[in-house]
């Protein structure tokens, strides 16, 4: 079952309560998204660290080849 964008922003924002977040639905097929989450609690940590947090917020929802989210292009990166 596919996910929509906001249902990706709801996940990402229960652990990122205070980050700017932009979901775009690349291939409009509800499958394929990019995400960019500015947070100021990836400042000090590396590229790694945040994509993982990032990845914890969704829950599993991309886990095997059944998991609602197939693709999903992450940038991650504390506010400037």
């Amino acid at each position: 079952m596919a996910m929509e964008a906001h249902d990706i922003e709801t996940l990402i924002r229960a652990a990122f309560p205070e980050a700017r977040i932009t979901i775009t639905d690349l291939a409009g097929d509800g499958n394929h998204f990019a995400a960019e989450v500015i947070d100021e609690s990836f400042r000090g940590k590396n590229r790694v660290e945040q994509q993982r947090a990032v990845y914890a917020a969704l829950q599993g929802k991309m886990d095997g080849p059944d998991g609602a989210l197939h693709a999903l292009a992450l940038t991650t990166k504390a506010p400037a």
